[in-house]
């Protein structure tokens, strides 16, 4: 097995361990999310998709600042998840930021050669913003996620990719059942 093949298997097992600890609401799942971000960042830089790469860097410092955020916000009884409701404000500023960031990502992506240009910046956009709902704990980052992550199941197959398609068909279907997990168990804090 080379190197690259290497890091997309240990990629594949921290983000099973992440997706599981993400759907618990457990702290040490933004630890795991670094590991996996930066095997990730790695895998997306040999392959040239330069979003997806600066995504999962951006993905490694989120984990730091969710670590922080969770561990302030949590006040939730044992067993429970704590959840926020996303305002207006935040779904504008999110949509907004999903059609402009993508238009403003792809151009430059198309200039460095990136393979899939619209569709890596689309998802990079919405996984950025998926992660942020995901640190303010708003139940609906799931439904970001099954989106962002079934898109990202296409750009990874058509790549050549295939531990990372399995890991974000893995990721897909987690995101569905963290969606009715989180509002079956959760409380608004």
């Amino acid at each position: 097995m080379d190197l690259l093949a290497a890091i997309e298997v240990f990629a594949f097992v921290t983000g099973i361990a992440y997706v599981v600890l993400e759907i618990l609401q457990k702290n040490a799942m933004w630890v795991v999310g670094i590991l996996t971000g930066a095997a990730c960042a790695y895998s997306f830089a040999v392959q040239h998709l330069y979003a997806s790469m600066g995504l999962n860097i951006y993905y490694v410092f989120m984990s730091v600042w969710g670590l922080v955020q969770w561990r302030r916000d949590s006040q939730a009884s044992e067993g429970q998840i704590h959840l926020s409701q996303p305002s207006r404000k935040v779904l504008w500023f999110s949509l907004l930021a999903l059609i402009g960031g993508t238009a403003l990502l792809a151009g430059p992506l198309q200039v460095l050669g990136d393979r899939m240009s619209w569709l890596d910046a689309l998802v990079t956009v919405l996984s950025a913003v998926g992660t942020w709902w995901l640190a303010r704990s708003y139940p609906q980052q799931w439904l970001v996620w099954i989106v962002a992550d079934t898109l990202s199941t296409v750009l990874c197959l058509s790549n050549g990719m295939y531990w990372m398609s399995v890991l974000y068909v893995v990721y897909t279907a987690s995101a569905v059942y963290g969606y009715h997990h989180w509002k079956k168990n959760g409380i608004i804090v």
